[in-house]
């Protein structure tokens, strides 16, 4: 089993502006943000650095001037050969004068995301953007049942979208089944950059516990998809989709089989008197004075269904401090429950 800590990352670099109560919010945001951004094509040399009032600006020709945030500034850095830190170091005078000598001449036209006045990035003609409300939308509608974990007493809530990129961690909080006799519920990360920071992808999950720190612990069956954002990218939007359908497909199996265990559970008895319900927790392991206490519970309930004795061998394991004891009764316990499954004894 693994230990995820995606979402635990994520929790803790992200600022309070970062972060998102509802899913509903988060949509709203993200189909905020592509609205009032636009796509603009200019060539390497309509692309003017211009110092004003203290920091770097940009000019566009005829669509004037727009302020660079961090990323686009870095990508603007990259793009001319030019070492961030170092022009960092400049004025800004001297940083737009070290540009403009240093930015390609000629060339395929480069494609800048605006928002508003402001620059979100910058990239080349091969680049192909998701937007965040693409993805969004099939999580609307394919994982309805779905939401965030806990929130973290450090205020993360799993949902998150910033000017770089967006991360949601979402689970299914009554998905649970029981995978070789233990419970585990389904869970997973998506994650997108409408401006290159990162890739598309998805992650998906059964788990059995989420801590207060996100970190998501005994995860099985972890399936892991990305793609870059390359010309074909609004292709993986059918691939999340078919991950989302599998994992809920598979979760209302395995709850409906568990559903028709439990139902066999409570009709199928281990004996018509304590003794030989007593004969038959001996031979699957249970140990007298155990097998006398879950009996007694039993008993005060008027059935030695085998249910019952589920049940009661389970009250009797929470009791305990230990968790390697807690465990070995559950083991026990989830073994006489398998009887009541098409392939019990």
């Amino acid at each position: 089993m693994a230990t995820l800590t995606s979402a635990s990352k994520e929790l803790f670099r992200r600022s309070a502006d970062e972060r998102f109560d509802s899913l509903n919010a988060l949509y709203a945001k993200c189909a905020e943000d592509m609205r009032r951004s636009t796509d603009r094509w200019h060539a390497p040399a309509e692309i003017v650095p211009n110092p004003a009032e203290g920091r770097l600006d940009i000019d566009l020709g005829s669509q004037g001037a727009y302020r660079l945030n961090d990323w686009s500034f870095t990508q603007l850095c990259k793009l001319a050969g030019v070492g961030k830190d170092t022009l960092n170091k400049l004025s800004p005078e001297t940083a737009g004068r070290v540009l403009t000598e240093t930015i390609p001449v000629g060339g395929k036209p480069l494609q800048l995301l605006s928002f508003d006045r402001n620059i979100r990035s910058i990239h080349g003609a091969s680049y192909t953007r998701l937007h965040n409300i693409d993805l969004l939308t099939v999580v609307r509608e394919f994982a309805t049942d779905f939401q965030p974990p806990q929130r973290s007493k450090f205020g993360g809530t799993g949902l998150y979208a910033g000017e770089q990129d967006m991360f949601i961690f979402l689970i299914d909080p009554l998905g649970w089944a029981e995978i070789e006799g233990e419970a585990f519920a389904p869970g997973f990360f998506l994650w997108n950059s409408e401006v290159g920071r990162r890739s598309v992808g998805i992650q998906t999950f059964w788990f059995q516990a989420v801590c207060a720190n996100h970190i998501v612990w005994d995860a099985v069956e972890v399936v892991d998809f990305s793609r870059k954002h390359t010309a074909n990218v609004r292709e993986c939007l059918s691939e999340i989709r078919r991950h989302i359908e599998r994992l809920v497909e598979k979760r209302d199996q395995r709850r409906d089989g568990f559903a028709k265990v439990i139902a066999s559970a409570f009709k199928t008895k281990l004996g018509d008197n304590a003794d030989e319900v007593a004969k038959v927790l001996a031979r699957y392991g249970i140990p007298r004075d155990l097998g006398r206490q879950a009996l007694q519970t039993a008993e005060q309930a008027g059935r030695f269904t085998l249910f019952s004795i589920v049940d009661a061998l389970t009250r009797i394991a929470g009791e305990y401090q230990h968790a390697g004891d807690r465990t070995e009764i559950d083991q026990k316990a989830s073994a006489l429950l398998a009887l009541a499954a098409p392939q019990g004894v």
